[in-house]
């Protein structure tokens, strides 16, 4: 990962993309503190369910010309 993501630089990525982006970002990192910064292989389902939950919010709450934050 370049360091404009850091800076906050979408690397051409639609407005869209930046929100779904920063949401799963916050769903993995959510998931990551509530199991002690380590997701196991057994984990995985609960955890892509959790972060597909997130992403369907996101869809239905996203609308042209919002800011992603």
């Amino acid at each position: 990962m370049s360091d404009a993501y850091v800076v906050g630089d979408p690397d051409g990525l639609s407005p869209l993309l930046v929100a779904l982006r920063d949401t799963i970002a916050r769903e993995l990192h959510a998931q990551l503190a509530l199991r002690g910064e380590r997701i196991e292989l057994a984990d995985l389902p609960e955890v892509s369910y959790q972060v597909t939950v997130q992403v369907e919010r996101a869809l239905h709450a996203w609308r042209p010309g919002d800011d992603p934050q």
